[in-house]
């Protein structure tokens, strides 16, 4: 018999979770009934396979056509896994990911590498910051769509890839073959200080250790010692529930409930944080939007409710169902919805689904917005995914500023200056006056010319945004992202948050 892996979906990348298993109840349906529709399912592919006029593929029509189906008319979260989507949601168990180990920015037409991984196909091929790549398995891309270029990437993670790379300097283009294989693929990036005491960590997902990997992350940045934590769960689809819960331990007290389950049938289960649970007590801000859902949901849903952390940002998806993934055959699986997370307040996570009662789950009628008290007595809005303590909206860009990107100026021109400069880049560079007066001849030549007021306006982002593309290719994808973040209304937001409790 199958074994049912536990699970709480994330996004449409399929990213969902291991976690509280919820109770079964016996088959409602009539056994005659199946054996007559299965009859006919059987009828009708074999007059599809014996008189269609073209051949008939009959994996293809199970796999993309009779099984999601079926599936489909459920709700809009059980999904059939083909074989390629059921070893992606077992790489995630894993926390490894099938790639080349290399980051690319990515522009209309446009491929450039910004880091290769040490040890990876990348580097060993010979790959490195600065190339752009023209073309992938014959496709040349500066004939395609930003869409098409993403689409392209992704299937060719799965197979050898030709590359075809024009390197600064050189005449001629560079031909590579990158063979991918299964590299580790860590859930929590960026550890650093974001100003002295208080640290910062995202959390891109949740992997089978995440908790352990924050845990090694927060040590790092000095552990007890810390006056403060900012957790960016922007972006994060969700992932392994069990990791979630270990997330959330770290910074609530013993026996302190992290979340409830409920249900198609039975009462409600709940977790809570160990008995002898040793947290982290300095005070934490944690960052989220529109894209944080499922196990990223619980620990932010778990943390305000229990007044232990400020969220900040935007309000969050709402996807708290609990999944089951049974492995069927041919190496595909089925994912089954079998019940809903609750926040430690019997707040819904789950965004209402339209009609929820065609889905047969027992806490349907407590999915109306309604508030809900934390252990402080603050009332916090239900209805779905979590509100923000504070609410700040994410960057918005001048026309100016989208026309720099648009054009790709800040790449190019930080291209010019590795190329260019005598002596290595590090990470202390900065961006010099002469440097801005420099670039803003770079941008007339492309016919960008800002007024007075534009430049004047932006002069310390464009500032910021030159520093960051210059360190990605020199130092690292990091060091640049760190320059991002230190001007990011929403970070700042946050930071305000642990200083006001310090």
């Amino acid at each position: 018999m199958a074994r049912a892996l536990p699970i709480a979906c994330g996004l449409l990348t399929l990213a969902c979770a291991l976690g509280a298993q919820a109770p079964e109840s016996g088959p409602d349906f009539d056994p005659a009934e199946l054996e007559t529709s299965v009859h006919q399912i059987a009828e009708v592919f074999s007059l599809l396979e014996q008189r269609l006029a073209d051949p008939f593929d009959v994996n293809q029509a199970f796999y993309a056509g009779a099984i999601p189906a079926m599936v489909r008319t459920l709700d809009p979260h059980s999904a059939f896994l083909d074989p390629q989507q059921f070893e992606s949601l077992q790489q995630m168990q894993r926390s490894t990911e099938k790639g080349f180990g290399s980051v690319v920015s990515i522009s209309l037409g446009r491929v450039t590498v910004l880091q290769t991984l040490p040890e990876s196909p990348s580097m060993r091929a010979g790959l490195s910051p600065g190339d752009e790549i023209v073309a992938i398995n014959g496709y040349v891309l500066s004939q395609l769509s930003v869409e098409q270029l993403v689409g392209l990437l992704s299937q060719s993670r799965q197979q050898p890839a030709q590359l075809m790379v024009q390197r600064p300097n050189f005449a001629r283009l560079i031909p590579l073959t990158l063979v991918p294989e299964e590299m580790a693929d860590p859930s929590v990036r960026n550890p650093f200080h974001l100003e002295d005491g208080i640290g910062y960590v995202k959390l891109g997902s949740f992997g089978g250790a995440t908790d352990v990997e924050l845990h090694e992350a927060i040590e790092s940045l000095g552990g007890r010692d810390l006056k403060g934590l900012v957790i960016d769960l922007r972006k994060n689809p969700g992932g392994v529930v069990e990791a979630a819960i270990g997330v959330a331990a770290l910074f609530l007290e013993p026996n302190q409930r992290i979340l409830w389950i409920q249900g198609r049938n039975g009462p409600q289960e709940e977790v809570r944080a160990p008995a002898d649970n040793e947290p982290y007590r300095f005070p934490v801000a944690v960052v989220v939007n529109e894209e944080t859902a499922s196990a990223s949901e619980i620990v932010s849903g778990a943390l305000q409710d229990h007044d232990r952390a400020a969220i900040v940002g935007t309000r969050t998806y709402g996807k708290g169902l609990v999944q089951r993934v049974y492995p069927l055959s041919e190496d595909s699986g089925l994912a089954l919805t079998t019940a809903l997370y609750l926040s430690p307040s019997e707040r819904p996570i789950q965004r209402p689904m339209g009609d929820c009662q065609e889905f047969q789950l027992a806490s349907c009628e407590q999915q109306e917005a309604g508030e809900y008290a934390t252990d402080s007595g603050r009332m916090i809005p239900g209805g779905g995914g979590v509100q923000p303590d504070v609410v700040v909206a994410p960057r918005s860009y001048s026309r100016f500023e989208i026309a720099i990107a648009a054009s790709n100026s800040y790449l190019d021109f930080a291209r010019k200056i590795v190329e260019e400069r005598k002596e290595a880049v590090g990470p202390d560079f900065q961006v010099t006056p002469a440097i801005l007066d420099d670039f803003q001849l770079f941008l007339s030549k492309r016919s960008i010319r800002p007024t007075l007021s534009e430049w004047t306006a932006t002069v310390e982002l464009i500032r910021a945004g030159l520093q960051q593309e210059v360190l990605n290719l020199a130092v690292g994808v990091d060091a640049g992202e760190r320059i991002e973040l230190r001007v990011d209304p929403q970070i700042k937001a946050a930071l305000a948050q642990i200083r006001a409790k310090r």
